[in-house]
């Protein structure tokens, strides 16, 4: 049959955490300078890809808080195709960018800078490498869907949806992304939609129940910190350094800082001893440390379960978007039916950030997935398969099911940053692969956003979950 080396194929293993918490930081930068390995488009033969929704962290930015007392680092967010890391698209990403006020923007994005343009970055820009890591996600899944033919050349506006938060630096990666994924994209065929939160909760975003589950996942980090003694030692011996109490050098989140001078290559900032700092370098290994504590705050978070219950609904509005979306183009392809005027949305992009991606996964059941990194991407891919192979009933299904099952069933595979982890998903955890079918069925994943996310909170359904008192 062949078969082995395809499945082989559509699911190798996660990787596990690297214990070493400065290597593990360099994966996090995501530097553009490797090749990748993307398990994209990638299916048992005859298999006809239908729809695809990719949700990304925005790319590499400078930091959100500067260390007291320190320079800021000198980053220059100004495009330039000569500097390195660079794109072969870049001088026309560029030019191309420049023609945005063809497109269609929702709300404020028009007046959002459409590329970086700064020489010395302020807070939060996004930088070159940004930039380049999303040219690169866009152009890898171009090649990925090329022989799916999956967007028409004639696309129409119906068939392409792209949101973003309103910060610049989300709706600039989305438009780095789009345009290695469709290079001179038709700007008047283009509306970029905006969402409020990063959670991407559209309308129902009002949930009291999943602001409690966040407090108390607050709760548990702050206690799982004070309780580490070599955290609180580095802490103070940074703070003596800068001359600056240690309450203010926590609220400064050094860490963010850190991780730009790391993954830009620039030495670790410096003060001279003055104001009752006893000067010196910040070090790698008072970096170590706090890395260290993130990654054991990760494990601890897993095993609480409260960022679990936090993420399912946070991202239930957004997952059953997705699904509705899978739903409305898997109907449409159902044997016998005319096409609708304009098509289906066959291509859905939502810009957001760590804060949106962490949870997603969390609440898909891939807890053993790392940190959202620079540029991750969270990929859903609907496919359907050839006419002769019956869809897996579910138990118990009607004869209507059944027939339907002649026609070729619906699958989905659930990838991130290229690797396919649909069967570490909850909803398709237990499903034999090796029987019948390599692929996990649609309704799994509808059974699951309809019904069973819910049992994790207690509840049967996303309103019950968000106000019902605590008992």
């Amino acid at each position: 049959m062949g078969q082995g080396k395809s499945r082989k194929r559509v699911f190798p293993v996660l990787h596990t955490p690297d214990p070493n918490p400065v290597s593990e930081a360099y994966s996090y930068c995501n530097t553009p300078n490797r090749t990748e390995q993307a398990w994209e488009g990638h299916s048992p033969a005859d298999y006809k890809l239908l729809s695809v929704q990719v949700m990304i962290r925005h790319g590499d930015r400078y930091p959100l808080y500067s260390i007291p007392k320190t320079k800021r680092p000198a980053i220059d967010c100004m495009l330039s195709p000569s500097r390195k890391p660079s794109h072969p698209q870049l001088n026309a990403f560029i030019s191309h960018i420049g023609q945005g006020g063809r497109g269609h923007w929702e709300s404020t994005l028009g007046s959002i800078p459409r590329l970086p343009n700064h020489s010395a970055c302020e807070m939060g820009e996004l930088t070159q490498t940004g930039v380049v890591q999303h040219l690169r996600n866009g152009q890898l899944l171009r090649q990925a869907y090329k022989r799916h033919k999956l967007l028409p050349t004639d696309w129409s506006p119906r068939q392409l949806w792209v949101e973003t938060t309103s910060k610049s630096r989300t709706l600039q990666s989305g438009l780095a992304f789009l345009y290695g994924f469709l290079p001179d994209f038709d700007w008047t065929r283009l509306t970029v939609r905006h969402q409020w939160s990063t959670l991407f909760c559209g309308s129902a975003c009002d949930c009291p129940a999943r602001n409690r589950y966040l407090e108390e996942e607050q709760r548990r980090q702050y206690q799982l910190r004070v309780a580490d003694t070599q955290l609180e030692r580095t802490y103070a011996d940074m703070a003596r350094t800068l001359g600056v109490s240690t309450r203010q050098l926590r609220a400064a989140n050094p860490i963010d800082s850190f991780l730009c001078h790391l993954c830009h290559g620039l030495p670790f900032p410096c003060v001279p001893a003055a104001n009752g700092g006893t000067g010196g370098c910040l070090t790698v290994a008072e970096f170590a440390v706090i890395r260290r504590q993130q990654l054991e705050d990760g494990v601890d978070r897993r095993k609480a379960g409260l960022y679990h219950k936090y993420s399912i609904l946070a991202m239930y509005p957004y997952l059953n978007r997705t699904a509705a979306k899978m739903e409305r183009v898997a109907r449409a392809n159902e044997a016998g039916r005319r096409p609708r005027a304009g098509g289906e949305e066959v291509f859905t992009l939502s810009s957001g950030h760590d804060v949106s991606v962490a949870p997603l996964l969390s609440a898909l059941g891939v807890e053993d997935a790392k940190f959202p990194r620079f540029a991750a991407r969270v990929v859903f891919e609907l496919w359907k398969s050839p006419p002769d192979t019956p869809e897996l009933p579910k138990k118990g299904a009607g004869k209507s099911e059944k027939s339907k099952a002649k026609d070729g069933g619906f699958f989905i595979r659930v990838l991130y940053n290229g690797e396919d982890v649909t069967f570490h998903t909850t909803f398709c955890r237990s499903h034999n692969r090796h029987a019948g079918h390599p692929l996990c069925p649609l309704e799994n994943f509808l059974s699951f956003i309809r019904r069973d996310i819910f049992s994790a909170v207690n509840a049967t359904s996303y309103q019950e979950a968000c106000y019902k008192r605590e008992g």
